[in-house]
């Protein structure tokens, strides 16, 4: 990369400096690719009781059905322990549970292993959650949803509800204003962020894969660099208007998916997905070679929704057939995969010159990061029930 190197870049954790570690659920069932299924599972739970209640919860060092714990942030669910609990199912919300794949999760804190509570505090409609990948050419992910996977960490674009207080190192702003010429907002730098931390990783010195951010001065090519950013920020998060393919390369549905499908196989040639009998086309090979932590995003996406849960368990109950909404979140996986490949390939050749490194921020106190820019904010908007109903002390 002309102009910068490798050990002269600003690393992503001083840039987005508090991180929170992944979410852990400790248990499969609580999250499911529907959301009736989790209903079903969590009614299933209540009129079990006493041994039988506590082998279908399926207990950990973290969680058993008589662990104490308080309400997730900003979500109604019971508090009293589960072994006693007979009140209705916590509505389900939707989550990233893997890399492309958004399903659905019981947002009950007796359910879930480690929660991370403090991302729960400051999810909204403005947040973004950017998820470390150990992808070398994909590093980072960007979700609107909470995220259900690991190992990386993942760093909230704002402290704050409502998009106050973006996690960007204090005075990081000012300095890029200072040398553009022109203030960008948060979601430019994530932007930024996402483009050239996808082309650029660590060399020796920092671990290998830690993700690295070489920021520039010429305000043409971080223009440049912002707009293919945000390009795949709207890819990513899906917000807004749906993701379309051109007339002629837009996925269709040429012959009926089956009840229930067992197996997915792919025709490079006639650019054909094959469900069983059902088949999707035209669906480019760079859809189908996605990858996201050495698997196929298609193959895993319909792995997650056509496994058979263990006889006898929760995660067992899951739907008769194949709804409807999946072949419509397929064909949209699909387009997003398709125009990510083009946003990617973009991406290949862009470089950095006149560059902001590491030693300039630290020149003009941008670097190092105050220790309370690491820790999350103080968030007391709202009240949060504690176990057994009790006010939670923040």
């Amino acid at each position: 990369m002309p102009g910068v190197t490798h050990d002269d870049a600003p690393p992503l954790a001083d840039l987005m400096p508090w991180s929170v570690a992944p979410l852990r659920l400790g248990r499969e069932w609580p999250a499911a690719p529907d959301a009736a299924s989790l209903k079903a599972r969590w009614d299933t739970l209540m009129k079990a009781a006493g041994p039988e209640r506590a082998a279908l919860f399926r207990p950990s060092r973290a969680r058993t059905p008589h662990t104490a714990v308080g309400q997730l942030p900003g979500i109604a669910a019971g508090t009293e322990r589960l072994a006693r609990a007979s009140g209705p199912c916590p509505e389900p919300v939707r989550v990233l549970r893997a890399p492309f794949d958004e399903q659905w999760l019981l947002p009950d804190h007796r359910l879930i292993d480690a929660a991370r509570p403090e991302l729960w505090r400051v999810a909204d409609a403005r947040q973004v959650f950017v998820v470390e990948t150990p992808d070398a050419s994909d590093p980072l992910l960007a979700t609107s949803l909470l995220p259900l996977f690991g190992p990386g960490r993942v760093r909230p674009l704002y402290r704050r509800p409502g998009g106050a207080e973006p996690n960007l190192a204090p005075g990081l702003l000012d300095h890029l204003a200072a040398r553009l010429g022109s203030r960008p907002d948060p979601l430019d730098v994530l932007a930024w962020t996402i483009t050239v931390t996808t082309a650029v990783t660590t060399a020796s010195g920092r671990g290998p894969g830690t993700p690295v951010v070489p920021l520039t001065s010429d305000p043409g090519l971080w223009e440049h660099g912002v707009r293919l950013g945000r390009r795949a920020l709207w890819l990513l998060r899906r917000d807004g208007e749906r993701p379309k393919l051109p007339g002629g390369r837009r996925p269709y549905v040429r012959a009926p998916l089956p009840p229930r499908p067992l197996v997915l196989r792919y025709d490079r040639d006639e650019e054909v997905l094959h469900v069983d009998e059902g088949r999707i086309s035209p669906v480019p090979p760079e859809a189908w070679d996605a990858p996201a932590g050495g698997e196929r995003v298609l193959e895993r996406w319909f792995a997650a929704r056509t496994a058979e849960g263990e006889p006898g368990t929760l995660a067992a109950i899951r739907p008769a057939g194949w709804p409807q909404a999946w072949t419509s979140e397929l064909l949209e996986l699909i387009t997003v995969l398709a125009l990510l490949a083009e946003v990617r390939a973009a991406r290949a050749g862009f470089t950095v010159s006149d560059p902001v490194t590491a030693a300039d921020l630290r020149a003009a106190g941008v670097l190092p990061v105050p220790r309370p820019a690491r820790a999350p904010a103080s968030v007391l908007d709202g009240r949060e029930e504690g176990p057994e109903g009790q006010l939670a002390l923040l």
